[in-house]
């Protein structure tokens, strides 16, 4: 098989909201192309069957773990690449607390190594290198940073703060020397200036619309509150240039007096929204950064759209 240059390598099918505005012809990220495997109840098939997802860690105060919250949502499970549909999924081979199955391009999802390596105030400054990334976005105090530190178990690798908008570059971090994750600004902060907050659209846009290396999409959704308008119109954004993202669900350890319903209910709601909006529902996955919920699960969600995109980009005609 020829092997096309990355941006044709990454056009796919993305998970499209059903909006009345044309989707813009730019290349999709490698979950955008697993999105293309379809999507299925728990009674459709998957061949050749994947090992199961490893076990939760206990969390970083040493507390032991709970089981993961239950949820009922969209019963839709996402198939990463190389998963076929026809045959019963059994419940291991689906990473706790989410709707992602475990394929056969899943490896070695550990964290040996973790650098930061520089911040760019414009996309065309970031790295030139050919390693795939995973940028992580979404609304300010949203939990971005604390993610990104608990991924790579750095507790100051990303700027934490009860300000929200402290993020105003691009900032890449290389795990393993081999991939990238990409703390991008937080969309909706009000600490930064005005000037800076009419700059998101372009500054940040730019970067998807422009990044060859992009493999996936965390887009980063809190759980503790209802949805958020704007968490809404971000995935509609993405999903209109083909841009393929997994859904994070933040602070799942949490309930905020005032501000209504449970995580579970919230997610419920959430994903209720969006399955009306999506054909296809994309990969979504319950964290907490406090008692170490999904960590596990989201990094070997990664290692298979990484692998893959490793498989593809070595193959030889």
């Amino acid at each position: 098989m020829l092997l096309l240059p990355r941006p044709s390598l990454l056009r796919a099918l993305a998970p499209r909201p059903l909006s009345p505005r044309a989707s813009l012809p730019v290349r999709c990220t490698l979950s955008a192309r697993a999105a293309a495997a379809g999507t299925a109840s728990a009674g459709d098939a998957v061949s050749p069957p994947p090992p199961p997802p490893p076990k939760q860690r206990d969390g970083p105060k040493g507390g032991r773990k709970s089981a993961p919250p239950r949820v009922s949502v969209n019963s839709a499970l996402f198939f990463p690449p190389g998963v076929e549909r026809g045959a019963a999924v059994a419940a291991e081979m689906v990473i706790p607390a989410s709707n992602i199955v475990v394929g056969p391009y899943a490896g070695d999802a550990r964290v040996k190594e973790a650098e930061f390596v520089k911040s760019s105030a414009r996309a065309r400054d970031c790295p030139k290198d050919d390693r795939p990334e995973f940028a992580v976005l979404g609304r300010s105090n949203v939990g971005k940073s604390s993610l990104i530190n608990a991924l790579i178990r750095r507790k100051e690798a990303a700027l934490t703060s009860k300000k929200p908008g402290k993020t105003q570059t691009i900032n890449h971090f290389l795990v393993n020397k081999s991939w990238y994750l990409v703390d991008l600004p937080g969309y909706g902060f009000a600490a930064a200036s005005q000037s800076a907050r009419m700059d998101w659209s372009s500054f940040t846009k730019g970067y998807f619309l422009n990044r060859d290396t992009l493999a996936g999409v965390l887009l980063l959704v809190d759980a503790s509150i209802p949805p958020q308008k704007i968490d809404l119109d971000c995935a509609n954004w993405l999903g209109r240039n083909n841009i393929g993202l997994t859904f994070v669900f933040t602070k799942c350890d949490k309930s905020k007096k005032g501000k209504g319903g449970r995580p579970e209910e919230n997610i419920k709601e959430f994903q209720e929204t969006i399955s009306s909006l999506y054909p296809e529902p994309p990969p979504w996955i319950m964290t907490s950064s406090v008692t170490g919920l999904g960590r596990d699960g989201l990094l070997l969600h990664m290692s298979q759209l990484r692998n893959y995109w490793d498989n593809e980009s070595t193959m030889t005609p």
